[in-house]
């Protein structure tokens, strides 16, 4: 059986929802309520999941886009243990309800990431043994070789997920094999660790600088709606975030930046490309290299943070909303 075929074109982008109010995790970690993946559904064919940050404090955002052949998932998250992070289950599930509404004789899913750091790849093992699944190892050779990309990280190449067909670009600069990805469907421009509200560790600015021109100008000859990063660390507050590590973030600003913030954050790299360290701007920071003097006192706030946890965790403080310590 197959119902229709889905046109992914019409009408596309399509206005979806994003008022979402994210977990943000609990100041007691012990008696956080949340499930372990919040999902969001920002139309019936696009899902947005968020680990919670009481499982781990990344609390990384994953991304699923249905096509009429296959699904594609982005990033598998921070927490490999499928009795603490269902992750597979999961999507199962998002799986099984999207194609009882659009039933299919066969049905392809596959795995990939926006570039290779743990916290994007710890749930990869949870698919293994899964039918008409294949998981896109996070190494620079395999993404080359799945994608068809010939010259990384300049080539934009298509993905056709059955009618739904996304364009991917290599963007280097905090993985060497990080790639973004755009879904005209919806019109996200997905970014991974590279553009988000939060701190951007810069491994080679070079290239760094170079994926956000190209970045750039690929939003001015497509419709982005959204840039859709894979955390939050920022606060409502400018130019303050939270402390690494944090479990509980009750101020966060929206996930989703616009072209104008990339914009900022192209500009603000080219600005203190000669000066490595820290540089704080409203929705987010640039960590420009090691950054050791830095540590300390990110070190400090953690510590604080972590304490006034487990103050809570013993009844002896409560939740309160509020800005970052």
């Amino acid at each position: 059986m197959r119902d229709a075929a889905i046109d992914f074109t019409a009408d596309a982008p399509i206005t979806g929802d994003l008022a979402a109010r994210w977990n943000h995790g609990s100041r007691s970690v012990r008696h956080n309520t949340d499930p372990p993946i919040q999902v969001h559904a920002y139309d019936e064919h696009t899902f947005v999941l968020r680990q919670n940050k009481a499982v781990h404090y990344e609390a990384p955002f994953l991304y699923l886009f249905c096509g009429n052949d296959r699904a594609l998932l982005l990033d598998t998250g921070a927490t490999e243990d499928p009795g603490r992070f269902p992750l597979r289950d999961t999507v199962d599930t998002l799986l099984q309800g999207w194609l009882a509404e659009h039933p299919r004789a066969a049905y392809e899913l596959i795995v990939a990431h926006t570039h290779g750091h743990s916290d994007h790849v710890a749930g990869d093992a949870q698919f293994d043994g899964r039918p008409s699944t294949t998981v896109v190892p996070a190494d620079l050779a395999s993404v080359r070789s799945f994608f068809g990309v010939t010259d990384w990280p300049v080539d934009i190449v298509r993905l056709d997920l059955g009618g739904r067909v996304l364009e991917v670009t290599g963007c280097p600069g905090h993985h060497k094999a990080s790639i973004a990805v755009y879904d005209p469907w919806t019109g996200f421009l997905v970014t991974g660790d590279t553009v988000y509200p939060g701190r951007l560790y810069v491994n080679d600015v070079a290239a760094f600088q170079e994926s956000l021109d190209r970045m750039v100008a690929f939003t001015q000859s497509r419709p982005v709606t959204h840039i859709m990063g894979c955390h939050i660390e920022m606060s409502r507050r400018p130019r303050r975030d939270y402390p690494i590590g944090a479990t509980y973030q009750p101020a966060e600003p929206p996930l989703q930046m616009t072209v104008a913030q990339l914009t900022a954050i192209r500009d603000a790299a080219k600005v203190v490309a000669d000066r490595p360290g820290v540089h704080v701007f409203d929705d987010f920071i640039i960590f420009h290299g090691p950054c050791r003097r830095a540590m300390p006192r990110y070190a400090v706030r953690r510590l604080w943070s972590r304490l006034r946890s487990r103050i809570a965790d013993y009844g002896q403080a409560r939740p309160t909303e509020g800005d970052p310590p």
